[in-house]
């Protein structure tokens, strides 16, 4: 009975099911919500059976973000849980957390200032009342636009002022630097309004108050009045003064900052000294007082009273000098006039002998304060802050005597002596810190032979950047006599003969030597060549370094002095032919007697033309002019002749390295385009170019890769060659379209390649709109008159569109900018080819020291890596620190550091390879940022695949290959 039951129950349910399809039943809706942030926070205060458990679930719910759609109704609970708690750290956590949900991004607090303050009303503990006017603080600055608001809170503020804590009155000072004005406030309090107030009176009637944390907030509170671009009143300069003698230090040095403000305010204002008749201006005396502030007794103070007192450059040349002196100049006392004195020996009354008037009457006591016009205090301030005890006071006082130094030339004159004394401090950041600015104020000065002599012993110094540092120093300076330019030549050779990786650097710093005194080296030429008036001397080896260092020397004077070439002997003619060949870089072009160049115009002597070099490399830009009137042949032909003529005048002319090797490469990208274009290949079948296209796509390849080298290695280009760049990358991707089009069968894999060439060409037209008028005839501009043509073909249409498209174009002309640079690299260590292999036991790990110098490297701390190629072809990318880079000078950079290599199964001598990569990223977000606005009005989020980002590293170093030498690991 019970089976024929359950055989009827499964019939009737099968007809059912057979009568109501699938599809016909009502789907169940579900509804995905996110746990609300609040309710989940009420759950855990409710469960919290004592305050210490609620105190846990504030600081584990703290930890996690909140949502700006959540933040109103947590806070809302917070408020309701502070007003049933009693213990005062779950209150003061509630307050602190107030604040932080505030500052949530994309959260308004408009909507919770009212019950915030409300909080404010019963509050009793201080420590409480001072977190929620830091919670109010908050907010009133994420809604400082609402002036009702302000204007609340800052009377909020003045209720609170008169509190009895310090951390509440510290609060409101804050509240009313940030939110309060110079206008007239009312104050409200209680029922009663008061008369209008003026904020800078209320927060200067703190600077007296008995808390320091409250002087110093108050002071504070005034800067913050300034900052925010409301103007101080000049009665609060008196204000200032008093509190530079305070006792504790944190209030001083807001003091000294707040009598400077002032000092920049009213420079020209008269302030009376005080005992006397005398005024003075107030940027006067405000130098004066923090000249006194030098000799404080904390270092923080002494700290920033020097750095400034480098800012303060209107203060009077007889002020200024007094800093270098520690005895008080008779300039800076009152003086009475002959009249004065003898008016009061007549008023005296008395006399003794009848001769004179008064000669027995006792003289007055002088007050040594009330006569100075500066503090003796004050006097020699700078030599106090370059002998402190304390070294950042010391680079202090060395970067403020930079600033003064550079706005006065006298005065730079006065404070070398001081300068050059600190090439012998014990610390390295001082001595480097005081060859920079001497190298900033070279200018203005000229180097005696003593202090010559002590600049010059620096060279012994074992750190690699001091004597660098020098050597920049030393290209930019001006000596007084010839011997000078010997003892300077004699040290330096001595350098290169201790330190032979300075040589480069000593080679550059004698070129700039030469050609800064070039009559002085005309007196020591007989004897630096050593020539003879009647005996033919032997001729020196060219392979020596030091004798090289002599003729960068003599060459770079003899630019700038006809009558060197005279006292040339004839060996001499050969080695300048020789060096001008192969260091181009510091030897200068001469008009030499018997010296031609083949490659440029001859070299008139007193000629104001420009440049032969220049010249050459604007006639070879033009002449490629012209491809469009040449055939096939002659077009390729021109444009190899003229590639090999830039980089030749690259290799030759250092200051037109970038311009030509810019144009060469630009030029070599369009060769390899037209001959992608004219090969034969395009006639046959796609079956048949399917095996036969390794040239086509090896020319593509290399079009992208010179492209990215062009716009991440070379600085100072502008908006007009980065679209010329961008121009030709996309010539390249319609050439890599082409090619994918006839290596693919089938047309619905290249639909999404032609969607992508389509926005290429619209991420090209937003970018680089207001280039496209000096566009004409170019590529990008026919397609754009083709787009809505190409919008609606098929991926063939359109592959044969872009190939009639790319073979019609017209030759973008190149425009340079005044100055390029190209980007570059030099490994100083480990040497190429060296006879000293690396010893390490297999499975170790060995350290290689890596030294290379960086030139016009934009950001190296993030660009710049170093790859190691092992024997076995394995790569590894190093990322130095930041720390790893030093700036020697303007554009230059060094990089010392480490590489740590390894290789378990190492047996063999092998050699490893070196060299620096340059890491580049662009993608079409950074260039519609860097570029122009877009087009059409729209913005950029409209345009599809914005994220898409190419990175990669670009070699700009030549490799140095390393022997190393395994040992067997030890068993």
């Amino acid at each position: 009975m019970a089976a024929h039951l359950k055989k009827r129950v499964y019939e009737e349910f099968t007809k059912v099911v057979q009568l109501q399809p699938l599809e016909d039943l009502p789907a169940k809706k579900l509804r995905l919500t996110k746990p609300s942030k609040s309710a989940a926070l009420h759950i855990d205060l409710c469960k919290a059976t004592s305050p210490a458990d609620a105190l846990q679930y504030l600081l584990q719910f703290a930890r996690k973000p909140v949502e700006a759609d959540s933040v109103e109704g947590v806070v809302r609970i917070l408020l309701e849980h502070y007003y049933k708690e009693n213990e005062t750290s779950v209150r003061l956590k509630i307050a602190s957390l107030l604040g932080l949900l505030s500052k949530t991004a994309g959260f308004c607090p408009d909507s919770v200032v009212d019950d915030v303050i409300a909080s404010l009303q019963n509050e009793k503990s201080h420590q409480v009342l001072a977190q929620l006017l830091d919670s109010v603080l908050e907010i009133g600055i994420k809604l400082q636009d609402s002036v009702p608001l302000r204007t609340r809170l800052v009377d909020l503020a003045y209720k609170y002022l008169s509190d009895t804590s310090h951390g509440v009155r510290i609060k409101c000072l804050q509240l009313l630097g940030c939110l309060g004005s110079v206008d007239k406030v009312p104050l409200k309090e209680a029922a009663e309004s008061a008369p209008a107030k003026d904020v800078q009176k209320i927060i200067g009637d703190y600077f007296n108050d008995q808390d320091p944390r409250v002087r110093t907030a108050a002071i504070k509170a005034m800067l913050q009045l300034h900052e925010r671009g409301l103007k101080l009143q000049q009665g609060t300069y008196s204000q200032a003064c008093k509190l530079l003698t305070d006792d504790f230090e944190q209030v001083r040095s807001v003091a000294v900052e707040l009598g400077w403000v002032l000092s920049q305010l009213y420079p020209e204002s008269i302030v009376p000294i005080p005992s006397s008749n005398e005024e003075i201006r107030l940027v006067d005396d405000a130098f004066g007082k923090v000249c006194h502030m030098v000799s404080d007794g904390s270092w923080v103070v002494r700290v920033q009273a020097c750095k400034l007192l480098g800012s303060m450059l209107q203060v009077g040349s007889q002020f200024l000098e007094q800093t270098l002196d520690k005895k008080l100049m008779s300039d800076l006392r009152r003086k009475r006039t002959a009249h004065e004195r003898a008016k009061e020996l007549y008023s005296s009354g008395e006399f003794s002998s009848g001769r004179k008037w008064g000669d027995d009457a006792p003289r007055e006591e002088l007050d040594t304060e009330a006569v100075n016009l500066i503090e003796s205090g004050a006097c020699g301030a700078f030599v106090h802050g370059l002998e402190d005890e304390m070294y950042e006071v010391r680079i202090a006082a060395v970067e403020s005597l930079c600033l003064l130094a550079r706005s006065s030339p006298p005065f730079a004159e006065k404070c070398l002596d001081f300068l050059v004394d600190m090439f012998n401090d014990e610390i390295e950041e001082v001595r480097l810190q005081s060859i920079h600015t001497m190298r900033k104020i070279s200018d203005n000065i000229t180097l005696r032979e003593d202090q010559l002599d002590t600049i010059l012993a620096v060279l012994e110094d074992s750190s690699r950047d001091i004597r660098e540092a020098l050597h920049e120093l030393l290209c930019c300076t001006n000596v007084s006599t010839k011997e000078c330019i010997n003892m300077a030549l004699v040290e330096l050779l001595k350098n290169m003969s201790k330190y032979p990786t300075d040589r480069d650097s000593i080679w550059k710093c004698l070129k700039f030597l030469g050609s800064r005194h070039p009559t002085l080296v005309l007196s020591l030429v007989p004897d630096l060549l050593g020539s003879h008036p009647f005996f033919d001397v032997p001729e020196p080896d060219m392979d020596n370094p030091s004798y090289i260092a002599l003729l960068v020397l003599i060459f770079n004077a003899a630019k700038t002095c006809p009558t060197m070439p005279a006292l040339f002997t004839g060996h001499l003619f050969r080695h300048y032919a020789y060096l001008r060949d192969s260091l181009s870089h510091l030897v200068p072009a001469l008009n030499l007697p018997g010296v031609k160049w083949s490659w440029i115009p001859d070299v008139e002597p007193g000629s104001t033309h420009e440049d032969p070099s220049q010249q050459f490399l604007q006639t070879s830009l033009e002449r490629v002019h012209s491809l469009q009137n040449l055939g096939t042949q002659g077009s390729q032909e021109l444009l190899e002749y003229t590639i090999r003529d830039l980089q030749r005048i690259g290799e030759l002319q250092s200051d037109l390295a970038g311009k030509a090797d810019f144009s060469a490469t630009y030029l070599r990208c369009h060769l390899l385009l037209i001959k992608a274009l004219n090969e034969k290949l395009w006639s046959l079948a796609a079956p048949l170019y399917v095996k036969q296209n390794s040239l086509t796509a090896a020319a593509v390849k290399q079009i992208l890769e010179e492209t990215y080298k062009m716009e991440f290695m070379y600085s100072g280009l502008e908006n007009r060659q980065i679209a010329i760049i961008h121009h030709m990358r996309l010539q390249a991707n319609a050439l890599q379209l082409l090619v994918t089009a006839r290596t693919t069968r089938g047309e619905e894999p290249m639909f999404g390649l032609c969607e992508q060439f389509l926005q290429e060409i619209d991420v090209f037209q937003r970018c680089f709109i207001s280039e496209l008028p000096h566009m004409q005839d170019s590529f990008v501009d026919k397609l754009l008159d083709l787009m809505p043509r190409l919008v609606n073909s098929k991926p063939l249409q359109m592959v044969k569109i872009l190939q009639t498209t790319l073979r019609q174009s017209s030759f973008l002309r190149l425009t340079l900018p005044e100055q390029i640079h190209r980007a570059s690299s030099h490994i100083i260590e480990p040497a190429a080819e060296s006879d000293n292999p690396i010893r390490f036991t297999s499975g170790l790990v060995v350290a290689l020291d890596v030294d290379a110098t960086l030139e016009h490297v934009q950001e190296p701390q993030s660009s710049v890596k170093v790859q190691v190629i092992y024997p076995d072809g394995q790569v590894q990318i190093i990322h130095p620190k930041p720390a790893d880079f030093r700036n020697p000078g303007p554009g230059r950079h060094r990089l010392i550091t480490q590489v740590y290599l390894s290789h378990t199964a190492w047996t063999e001598p092998c050699q490893i390879e070196v060299r620096l990569l340059l890491a580049y990223s662009s993608s079409r977000s950074k260039i519609l940022n860097r570029s122009c606005k877009p087009a059409w009005g729209e913005s950029t989020d409209t345009l599809p695949a914005l994220d898409s980002t190419t990175e990669g590293t670009i070699p700009f170093s030549k490799p140095v290959k390393v022997f190393l030498m395994p040992k067997p690991a030890r068993r």
